[in-house]
């Protein structure tokens, strides 16, 4: 048997395996028809629809991505203009503390020295006022051993306390007298 005679059809009499029977072949096709209008009409669509939501999701996924970059850029950009601000705000708030120390020193300096002026002064009136006291009681002193002196020199007494006083200040004014002209 050759190949030839291997191939022969069913007409002749012998059976071919490769070839297949009309039957067969009708129920192949129909078959093969029913599977292609599923495919194409319901499988198909439902695959493309999937693609394209996988695309969308994608796509969407991709978009959404990029506006959160963007937001967070933005976000970014304006953390790091309050923060400017902020800074700037801070600098400023310190230039205004250092001058407002700087005012309270000067003015703190120009009271200590407006109080050290008062109590110099007052230190000068009360010095002024011990000096005068001082005066009137060394006057009076003074007025006092005059009289005794004087009561001694003459040998009589002088208690007249009237009498003393003006004798007493008569002397005593030519004393001073006396000493304004040699200052002078």
């Amino acid at each position: 048997m050759t190949m030839a005679a291997t191939l022969l059809t069913p007409e002749e009499g012998e059976f071919n395996p490769l070839l297949p029977h009309a039957y067969e072949l009708v129920v192949g096709i129909f078959s093969f028809l029913v599977v292609l209008f599923v495919v194409g009409r319901i499988l198909v669509p439902r695959i493309q629809k999937t693609l394209t939501e996988r695309t969308d999701a994608i796509e969407g996924g991709i978009k959404r991505a990029e506006e959160a970059q963007a937001e967070a850029q933005a976000l970014q950009r304006q953390y790091a203009e309050q923060l400017e601000v902020a800074r700037r705000d801070a600098a400023r708030l310190r230039e205004e503390a250092r001058e407002q120390a700087a005012q309270i020193k000067i003015e703190l300096r120009e009271e200590a020295q407006a109080e050290a002026r008062r109590l110099v002064e007052a230190a000068h009136a009360q010095i002024e006022a011990d000096r005068q006291a001082a005066f009137a009681q060394l006057r009076a002193e003074m007025g006092r051993l005059s009289t005794e002196l004087a009561g001694r020199i003459v040998g009589e007494s002088l208690v007249d306390e009237a009498r003393q006083s003006r004798i007493v200040d008569r002397f005593l004014d030519e004393l001073e007298a006396g000493s304004a002209q040699a200052v002078r």
